[in-house]
């Protein structure tokens, strides 16, 4: 089936003088051919490919808003978009359109006519972050772009006692360079778990929000923690400013991170109609 698209207009208001509609999705997307998800010039990110079919499917020249800007190659299995329209078609159109629209490495999964005012970003209370670590001895060809693979031997009981010195209210500066000096490093995480699931390691992390390479950062320091290399209280010392002279670390590959939920207060009391992919 082709989804035609209608003729452009400004999204002011209909003719009929009524406002527009605001719709919200939840989005997968596996972001390895992606520049993140925030617009960037001449290059492809998330946001650029969903509005660019939100204007195949509609004819309207739409911007949509996302809960969290994930970092160039990161995926997202929960990540909320919402945006302004004024066509008509039903909730379940809109998926069904834009999920012929789009590429296959992004797919909508819900979709949401929601209030006027909920905003994607501002309205969360919390994202969930998960990090996936393949702990085995050879490549996977099947995990490549969704794991990064650490070949020694990690020893998850520290690397999850080095996890708690990262929960609370802190000022995360340290684990995130280049943080505009003007702009707030505190955030307040309310779990940062690690787990062994057979040849992986799974660090999953929830906060109200997260600075750019905060996470990957983190669970940097935590590898080395479990490899050895250095003791649990580095997490603490790192976010002190007590490390020692020229201790400097890497971040880990954006591949192994994925956005898995956005978490909103009395969300469905926002929902007026929804519709979600069998």
């Amino acid at each position: 089936m082709v989804y035609a698209a209608r003729p452009a207009n400004n999204l002011s208001e209909d003719p009929e003088g009524q406002p527009v509609r605001r719709l919200a999705l939840i989005v997968e997307y596996e972001g390895t051919h992606y520049a993140g998800f925030q617009l960037q010039a001449n290059q492809p990110t998330i946001q650029g490919a969903i509005e660019k079919a939100l204007t195949n499917f509609t004819g309207e020249q739409i911007r949509i808003r996302g809960a969290s800007r994930t970092d160039s190659g990161t995926h997202a299995k929960g990540q909320m978009v919402d945006f302004l329209t004024d066509s008509a078609h039903s909730v379940g159109t809109f998926l069904k359109a834009l999920n012929y629209y789009l590429p296959t490495d992004i797919k909508v999964q819900s979709t949401y006519e929601v209030a006027s005012d909920f905003h994607s970003r501002r309205a969360a209370t919390r994202r969930t972050y998960r990090y996936s670590i393949l702990n085995q001895a050879a490549p996977s060809p099947l995990r490549r772009l969704t794991h990064h693979l650490v070949t020694g031997e990690l020893d998850t009981k520290k690397m999850a006692l080095a996890a708690q010195f990262l929960v609370g209210v802190h000022d995360f500066r340290p684990l995130a360079v280049g943080h505009p000096q003007d702009k707030s490093a505190v955030r307040q995480v309310f779990r940062w778990d690690v787990c062994r699931e057979q040849d992986s390691v799974v660090i999953e992390c929830e906060a109200n929000g997260f600075l750019r390479h905060q996470i990957r950062q983190a669970n940097s320091i935590l590898v080395e923690v479990a490899k050895g290399k250095w003791p649990e209280t580095i997490v603490r010392d790192t976010l002190e400013g007590k490390l020692p002279h020229g201790l400097m670390w890497s971040s880990l590959p954006a591949r192994g991170l994925c956005l898995t939920k956005v978490t909103y207060p009395n969300f469905w009391n926002q929902v007026k109609a929804s519709y979600e992919a069998d």
